[in-house]
């Protein structure tokens, strides 16, 4: 059974920092692309990043580009998302997704298993 566990959300200031984790287990990690997407209350889940199955490609949604950073660990099974100068237009409720195949990519509907979802709040 597949599960996908995020952590690391919480309140922060704009301009300041966060960092996302998240926890696969069963599946042979290496063999997924990973991506992260957002969904603020009332609109469409959106992309914010991927990582291709080895981690040497990452994909960044402009609107984060410079700011966010994606990077993964195969021995440990994890993805995480730095986030930088946040901006209260980055609150949203954060998911981790999977994706058979090493190739990353921007689509939701491209992926296979979801986390639960960690909220992220940027005070102005």
């Amino acid at each position: 059974q597949v599960q996908l566990v995020e952590s690391g959300g919480g309140l922060v200031q704009a301009g300041g920092s966060l960092g996302l984790s998240c926890a696969a287990s069963g599946l042979t990690f290496n063999n997924y692309a990973m991506g992260w997407f957002r969904q603020a209350p009332g609109k469409e889940r959106e992309f914010v990043g991927s990582i291709s199955g080895t981690g040497g490609s990452t994909y960044y949604a402009d609107s984060v580009k410079g700011r966010f950073t994606i990077s993964r660990d195969n021995a440990e099974n994890t993805v995480s998302l730095q986030m930088n100068r946040l901006k209260p237009e980055d609150t949203a409720v954060y998911y981790c997704a999977g994706r058979r195949g090493a190739a990353a990519h921007a689509t939701k509907e491209r992926y296979d298993y979801w986390g639960q979802g960690t909220q992220v709040t940027v005070s102005s």
